[in-house]
């Protein structure tokens, strides 16, 4: 578990709800996997946290994983506000349900499996591999009219 796998992650969508894409890309070592998909009906977040969970089901067996992500929704959400929403039964300070629970007890489930740290990058500030994975999750979207 030495080997320090990168994953890039984002979500699209197009009205909210509405139409959206996700794309991740994946980097071992030299080799880069681009990933995408879409939903005809769905929300941003649920794209954000899908991008997320696709890239973490292709990562196979246990391993040390840096997760970039332009999503502070994801990010917080995983980091910091699951393990109240998990202790309170699926509901938020607010007293409500969470939304997009089955995603987020997805996302943890496979989170589980590795070792992840997690980044925060500026969407649409040029970081390369960022850029491409919105161009994944775009096209994606755009694909599926």
């Amino acid at each position: 578990m030495s080997d320090i796998i990168t994953i890039y992650t984002d979500g699209a969508c197009s009205g909210n709800p509405g139409k959206g894409g996700w794309g991740a890309v994946i980097i071992i070592g030299k080799e880069e996997i681009f990933l995408s998909g879409f939903k005809t009906l769905t929300t941003n977040n649920q794209m954000e946290l899908t991008a997320t969970i696709e890239a973490l089901k292709n990562i196979k067996k246990t391993s040390n994983i840096h997760l970039y992500t332009d999503s502070q929704y994801v990010k917080n959400g995983i980091n910091q506000w699951i393990f109240n929403w998990k202790k309170n039964g699926w509901i938020t300070a607010n007293k409500k349900p969470v939304a997009n629970k089955e995603l987020w007890i997805e996302l943890d489930t496979y989170v589980a499996t590795h070792k992840v740290k997690w980044f925060w990058v500026k969407g649409h500030s040029g970081d390369h591999y960022n850029e491409i994975a919105d161009k994944l999750a775009v096209s994606a979207m755009h694909k599926n009219n």
